[in-house]
């Protein structure tokens, strides 16, 4: 997230704040309480349709979003800009995630979250299944076959050969689709910002170039 700091202009209008896009997006969500409108279904039309906070809580539950009832202004003051920046994330294209993506978004600014990228998770060699008795714990094993051995003292014996079944935990696809789920973000977030600083409609709030890294599972010298 980026520090705030005041940008001054001349001909005496007042000072915007600079905020990175993500800061600026969890100034909206989650202090202005700015309601998220995501644009109207191709089937309906606008006339007699009340498109707002029922809307959204429809898709949330739809997708399977954690709804937040009761976080909205009721009656109150949003911010202009808050609404722009609200109105801006509505509009993130299909090829970036569309609605689904936008309310990705706003939910996690209003959360004042990042998506979690699975920090530090290595996978490990792990059994299947563990079992406990009295001597202890143990790894769970199968049999996978039957051979036959000769004894010291000469004799055949009819053998089960038994293996234990491993794992990896966490499971690397599991680890991939985390942090292809934080790219997918930070494209969002990229395109969110590009769109804000070129409208040029912000009044009180400056966006800058500031962005969350964009793999911060890699080390510094292996970003591109």
């Amino acid at each position: 997230m980026s520090l705030h700091r005041p940008v001054s202009h001349t001909g005496g209008k007042r000072a915007k704040r600079a905020l990175g896009v993500q800061a600026a997006l969890e100034w909206a969500f989650r202090i202005e309480k700015a309601q998220l409108e995501l644009p109207l279904p191709k089937d309906v039309t606008e006339e007699g349709f009340g498109f707002g906070l029922e809307y959204v809580l429809l898709q949330r539950a739809a997708l399977g979003c954690k709804i937040d009832g009761g976080q909205h202004k009721i009656g109150g003051y949003t911010h202009e800009d808050a609404e722009v920046i609200a109105a801006t994330v509505a509009g993130i294209p299909d090829t970036l995630g569309g609605k689904r993506m936008a309310i990705r978004v706003a939910e996690l600014a209003r959360a004042g979250l990042t998506p979690d990228w699975m920090p530090g998770a290595v996978p490990r060699c792990v059994p299947v299944e563990m079992k406990r008795n009295q001597h202890g714990e143990r790894a769970t094993t199968i049999v996978v076959g039957i051979e036959r051995i000769l004894t010291r003292d000469g004799k055949w014996r009819t053998v089960e050969v038994l293996a234990c079944p491993v794992t990896f935990s966490p499971h690397p696809q599991r680890i991939a689709s985390a942090r292809r789920a934080y790219e997918d973000w930070w494209q969002a977030l990229g395109w969110v910002r590009e769109g804000l600083i070129a409208g040029g409609m912000l009044r009180e709030v400056e966006v800058t170039a500031v962005m969350p890294k964009v793999r911060p599972w890699k080390k510094r010298c292996d970003q591109r």
